[in-house]
């Protein structure tokens, strides 16, 4: 799973809320392509060949991360500005995002404490989808679903009404939709996302 850009670009430097102007490369959601789905707020997982993954993402080291902040001397990023990652890391791309530095990637869950929630998830199929999912129960992301087991979403879910897709009309819509956010999926693969927090609005409710 790629890092997904925002549909609009945000204020980072005021109230970190979107405004209408729209990311480059997200021009396709405004002209109508792809379909949204539900986002669902929990941890992203995978199932490939019946075995559970969970989400492992590669952080910069401390003095890679004090260039980025510092606003100089950032990407590309090579792998020594990287902070060691698992011996089973398996990377959604072969390389870094060259402006953000995010690395994204997949880890087998494993029989250890701190995969308890994964397993136990897991534990509530017989048979699952392979492809993406989210965590979501009790103990992840302060429950927002108000769960009483740890479980997998798949992910794709579509709206029963498509939801707008220009600033003002999203922004009355996260107010009538108790719901985290929306990605587009195009066809070719690639996802953009929008959040209801990126209008101001409260998440979870």
């Amino acid at each position: 799973m790629k890092k997904i850009i925002s549909l609009f670009k945000r204020d980072y430097e005021g109230n970190r809320q979107v405004h209408d102007e729209v990311v480059p490369g997200a021009e396709w959601v405004i002209a109508g392509e792809g379909v949204a789905t539900v986002k669902y707020d929990g941890t992203a997982c995978m199932v490939d060949n019946g075995k559970l993954y969970k989400r492992f993402d590669r952080k910069l080291n401390k003095a890679a991360w004090r260039r980025k902040k510092q606003g100089h001397g950032g990407g590309p990023w090579a792998l020594s500005d990287y902070k060691p990652a698992p011996d089973n890391w398996e990377p959604c791309n072969p390389e870094p995002d060259a402006h953000t530095g995010h690395w994204p990637g997949w880890v087998p869950v494993g029989d250890g404490p701190e995969d308890r929630w994964h397993r136990e998830a897991l534990d509530t199929f017989s048979r699952i989808r392979p492809g993406t999912h989210e965590l979501v129960g009790p103990k992840i992301q302060g429950n927002p679903y108000n769960l009483n087991f740890h479980t997998l979403w798949v992910h794709g879910s579509r709206f029963s009404q498509e939801p707008p897709r220009d600033l003002d009309g999203l922004t009355g819509w996260f107010i009538d939709n108790e719901i985290e956010g929306i990605v587009w999926h195009h066809p070719d693969g690639r996802m953009v996302k929008i959040k209801r927090r990126d209008f101001g609005l409260k998440w979870p409710l």
